[in-house]
């Protein structure tokens, strides 16, 4: 392992080397240098994990040699030195991004246990964006987030679906993620460099629906000043996205139909014929079948949108998604909002697995973006989240807290739970450390949500023998 390398600044010579040989006898990789300027043109050649700086020094004090450090990019860890300490200075450094402050004369020993601490934040912090990226790479499929068996059936379907010229129907709850799907069918499709157009069918009067999908001549209704393409014409040779199908008229069912089944249509209020080649993605959350049943949805067009059918499962029936998804809206909006929230606290996580999430991932977004905007603290707290969200705090912060008196089941749950917001939410990393099987942390996020309700959890029978083999196994 490369030796850690060390940047000693003091314009005292002898306290200077006394320092370095410390830590070189410590086995660290040891840089000096006398004030901050010097100190400044060593960054950029020895790149440091640890900088030791004095306060007080000619040319550049330590304060200003950390502030222009970090606004050079400089990510070393600083801990500051000074025979000189006050309140007003310590709070000063802290401000700037110090780690940690020494009053001199200093004690070896206590430089090297504040050393240490500091180096392994460090390597803790570096490990835990690894362990982000890692379940950005792992759990997205093109803006997806989630690694569940349900999820992952999706993937099949859409990969096995996208390079085909099939139309595609997406069934699911709103908020589930729908245009996300289209999205992905048609980034895995041979049409991933044509146009991908969407038109939102709820949103549009039958008059306008008919006029964007199909565009109109000049002087086809008041108002038409000229002609105007429409939405097939524009996705020639792409894809066109037709999102809440099941809201359209029946005299757009009609013109809808023609193009499915002959590729043609006339602009409204014209008379040339157009052909286009367009690939069809529709979506709904309305039950189609029951649509056609009750005679407001055309039994032809159903059948015709239906050739592949992809339904998105709501986010109650994936549970074991939810800690990977907040992972990404914490980051989200931390970052949108400028603050440093990357964590949950205890308790936190079991409060968001506990519930239902009528409004699907839509409403999760909007839970932890509330969230980060008023947590005060970098963790999000059960009191930083929506009223309907609150739950009982949990008995003890630590598996370790929770003994004598827990039950085994009760120490696997809150090993489960914080392993998994160490690391980011990740399912897979959650599953190494803890020496138990994918399947299983799987299972047991959805068994901590369903007992909150007092219901089984929805697994299947093979999620229930995989997670009994595995605590056979173990």
């Amino acid at each position: 392992m490369t030796a850690q390398r060390i940047l000693v600044v003091d314009d005292e010579a002898n306290a200077r080397r006394a320092i370095a040989t410390i830590l070189g006898e410590e086995g660290y990789e040891v840089a000096e240098a006398s004030n901050g300027e010097e100190a400044l043109a060593r960054l950029a050649d020895f790149s440091p994990a640890v900088v030791l700086t004095d306060v007080r020094m000619p040319k550049m004090d330590g304060l200003t040699f950390l502030q222009k450090a970090r606004e050079q990019g400089a990510d070393a860890t600083f801990i500051m030195m000074t025979a000189f300490a006050s309140v007003e200075t310590a709070v000063e450094a802290m401000r700037a991004g110090a780690e940690h402050y020494l009053v001199k004369p200093l004690d070896a020993n206590a430089v090297l246990v504040v050393l240490g601490k500091a180096l392994e934040k460090r390597a803790l912090e570096r490990e835990t964006e690894n362990l982000r990226e890692q379940v950005r790479q792992r759990a997205r499929f093109h803006n997806i987030i989630g690694d569940s068996s349900q999820l992952q059936a999706v993937y099949d379907m859409v990969k096995r679906a996208a390079t085909t010229k099939a139309t595609v129907l997406i069934l699911g709850e709103s908020g589930t993620g729908k245009e996300l799907i289209a999205q992905a069918i048609h980034h895995e499709s041979q049409r991933r460099d044509k146009a991908f157009v969407k038109v939102h069918c709820a949103a549009l009067s039958e008059g306008l629906l008919e006029s964007e999908l199909f565009g109109h001549e000049k002087g086809a209704f008041t108002g038409a000043v000229g002609r105007k393409e429409g939405r097939f014409e524009l996705a020639d040779g792409g894809t066109l996205f037709l999102d809440e199908i099941g809201e359209i008229s029946p005299s757009v069912q009609v013109k809808l139909l023609r193009v499915l089944q002959q590729r043609e249509f006339e602009r409204v209020g014209g008379t040339q014929t157009l052909k286009v080649d367009v690939r069809i993605v529709a979506a709904t959350h309305r039950d189609l079948v029951g649509e056609v049943k009750a005679g407001r949805f055309r039994e032809d067009l159903y059948y015709r949108l239906n050739v592949v059918a992809v339904t998105l499962p709501p986010l109650r029936e994936r549970k074991s998604d939810i800690p990977a998804l907040v992972s990404h809206f914490l980051e989200k909006y931390s970052d949108s909002y400028g603050k440093e929230v990357r964590g949950l606290a205890p308790g936190t996580l079991q409060a968001l697995l506990s519930y239902d999430w009528p409004g699907n991932i839509r409403e999760l977004e909007n839970a932890i973006e509330r969230a980060v905007v008023l947590a005060p603290g970098h963790e999000l707290t059960t009191d930083d989240l929506p009223p309907v969200l609150r739950g009982p705090r949990p008995v003890g912060a630590s598996p370790s807290s929770l003994i004598p008196g827990a039950t085994l089941a009760q120490i696997e749950r809150e090993a489960i739970l914080r392993t998994l917001e160490r690391v980011g939410g990740s399912t897979t990393r959650a599953a190494e450390i803890l020496g138990i099987s994918v399947r299983k942390v799987q299972y047991r996020l959805k068994e901590y949500g369903a007992a909150a309700h007092g219901t089984t959890p929805p697994a299947s029978d093979s999620d229930e023998e995989g997670s009994e083999a595995d605590a056979a196994s173990e």
